[in-house]
This record gives C-alpha cells, structure tokens and sequence, in this order.
C-alpha cells in the first residue's frame, strides 16, 4: 500500500471516528486505538499517541458548536476539569507501575456495568427538581435547548461526580483515552444531568484531559507527526459533522447508541488484556 492510499484511508475511518464520538460523547479515540491497532497494524503505543491529538482535535470540533447552541453547560466543564486533569497526571504516573492489560480488563468489566446502566432512562423523582446546595453555590444549574423551547434542570451529587471524574482522568492517563465514557456516565447517572448536556459538556472536557496525558507520551515519543496529522484532520471533520446531528438526535436514541458503543470497547479492551496486546 502506497503512502498516499494509507493517508487517504487513515483519514475516512478517521472521520467516521470523529463523527461517531461528537454524536455519543466519546472522544472518538475509543474508535481511533482499535482502528490504527488492528485495521493498519500500527503499535499500540503509537495509536494511543494518535488517538489523544485525535481526542484533542474532537473536543475542539465539537465543543465550539455545543456552547454556541447552549447545549454546553461551561461550569460544570471547568469545574470538573480540575479533577480530570489531576486524574490524567496520576494515571500517567501509574502506568509505569501497573500493568496496563491489568487495568484494561477492569475498566472492561466496568464498561459493561455502565453500558446496561446507560441503556435505561433515568427515573423520575424529586432529585429532578429539588436544588442541590454545591450545585447552586457554584451556579451549575442551568437550561439547554428542546424542540418544545428552553428546559431547566439541576445539578446534583457534585461531589460523587467530582470523584468519579478524577477516575476519569486516571484512566484517560493509563489507556491513552479521553475517557468520554466515564465522563458522560458520572454527569448523566450521578449528578443527574440531562444526557444531552452530559454528552455536550463531556466533548468539551475531553480535550483538557487528553492535552495533560498527551504531553506525557509526548515526552516518551510515541506521538508520529505523520500518523497524527491525517487522523486529527478526520476526526475534526467527522466531530464538526457529528455535533450537526446530535442537536437533532432522539435522546433516547443516543443512550441506545451509547451502551452499543461501549459494549463493544468493553469486549474489545478484555479481549486485549487477557491476549497482552494492549
């Protein structure tokens, strides 16, 4: 195979990546790893260092649409990027110490808890409504576009979504990752956000998060300007298009979309860490 075709193919599956992480929320360098991995034969160590300018470039796509439209909800975004960006920092620390096919088949196991979870709507009660006091203290709760007009909703149990999204980060350090996954159900399922939101605010985290793990490979030079650069040139494109549709998209749609999505990144991160090739 020629550079040119290589080039060229490593763009499209790129794009189909981006466009497939602005619309769930995931970064799209869940899609990116794999597809450079297993697709075009590249170390994994390079594609986790493609995969983070890809999560980067993701976040930028993406993010600029979302807070345009109000989808974005910007203080809940910073506020918990402190806590992702110290996980990133602690988790690429760690991942000189503990094995990484060890840390694969855990968050594997715990993809596929998020995913069932995911799958069912959020049930109605009280907490939909009732303020929360950190919530309020920090103006978090807000309102985000509909068909039917402009919908409130309130933020709850930051400090159980403040914890989960320095797990985030540690894992975003560990498996090269934007962890969008972890993100989306932490704001979704613990702090009860609407989903669309919680997608929205997750592609505007991720690029932080990524940017603190990526300076780290950076370091240990696993990033390759030549497999970078088509990748972060498809996933812009795919995540402009991707952000497009999700304003759009059926709620309950996504959440389909989301477990399916995650489902399959489960398996796959298993099957890597009991075969040792992650």
């Amino acid at each position: 195979m020629s550079t040119s075709v290589f080039t060229l193919l490593l763009w499209m599956g790129s794009l189909v990546a981006g466009f497939f992480g602005a619309l769930t929320g995931l970064g799209g360098g869940v899609v990116i790893v794999p597809l450079l991995a297993l697709g075009f034969g590249v170390n994994i160590r390079y594609a986790i260092g493609a995969s983070l300018i890809s999560v980067i470039a993701t976040s930028s796509g993406a993010a600029s649409s979302y807070v345009k439209e109000g989808q974005s909800n910007i203080r809940i975004g910073m506020f918990l990027e402190m806590a992702t960006t110290l996980g990133a920092l602690a988790g690429a620390f760690l991942a000189q110490k503990i094995p990484t096919s060890a840390i694969a088949i855990i968050f594997g196991l715990l993809l596929i808890y998020s995913a069932i979870a995911s799958a069912r709507p959020p049930r109605p009660g009280p907490l939909d409504y009732r303020r929360d006091r950190i919530a309020s203290y920090l103006k978090m709760n807000s309102s985000y576009p509909t068909r039917e007009g402009s919908k409130d909703y309130y933020v709850h149990n930051v400090p159980a979504g403040f914890a989960m999204m320095f797990g985030a980060g540690t894992v975003s350090g560990l498996l090269g990752i934007g962890a969008g996954v972890v993100k989306v159900i932490a704001m979704d399922k613990m702090m009860r956000i609407p989903f669309k939101v919680s997608t929205t605010t997750s592609n505007f985290m991720i690029g932080v998060t990524a940017a603190a793990s990526a300076g780290v490979y950076l370091n240990r030079g696993y990033i390759d300007p030549g497999l970078a650069f088509p990748v972060m040139l498809g996933v812009l494109a795919g995540a402009y298009l991707g952000s497009r549709v999700l304003v759009k998209a059926p709620t309950a749609a996504l959440r389909h979309l989301f477990s399916f999505v995650i489902l399959i990144l489960a398996f796959e991160m298993i099957y890597r860490g009991l075969t040792g090739n992650l």
